[in-house]
């Protein structure tokens, strides 16, 4: 991804994301300051997005969206608390992605029992290439 908007943009979706519990957890704010390091956004700019509507963004490649999607779910699952509406959520936005239904409740299943809450790479993409087959 090489557009700075568009970073803010998934940020910002992250950041809404985040509080559709009603609260923003302290480790799902150190878990948004590391994302936004890793997509290079300043302290200050990130700052500024918990300020800032949400911005509907489209992300272009498969690989982009499953990337994003998986880090909504590591989000979600920052607080050690499941919510009902964060549940619902990112099944929202993962169809609203474009992603495979299927594969999304694969995904968040795996994550759920894992004892760590994360999944493989490699088998977050197989699921995900295995509906497009």
């Amino acid at each position: 991804m090489d557009n700075y908007e568009e970073k803010l943009a998934l940020l910002s979706e992250m950041i809404a994301f985040s509080v559709v519990d009603g609260r923003l957890h302290e480790r799902e704010y150190l878990f948004l300051v590391m994302i936004a390091e890793e997509l290079e956004i300043s302290k200050e700019e990130f700052k500024n997005l918990f300020h800032r509507e949400e911005y509907p963004v489209v992300i272009k490649s498969e690989f982009e969206r499953v990337q994003q999607f998986y880090r909504l779910a590591l989000l979600m699952h920052c607080d050690g608390v499941l919510h009902e509406r964060e549940h619902i959520k990112i099944h929202e936005i993962g169809i609203n992605m474009g992603l495979n239904p299927h594969a999304i409740k694969r995904v968040l299943k795996a994550m759920e029992v894992s004892p760590t809450k994360m999944v493989s790479a490699e088998f977050l993409l197989e699921v995900f290439q295995e509906q497009l087959n």
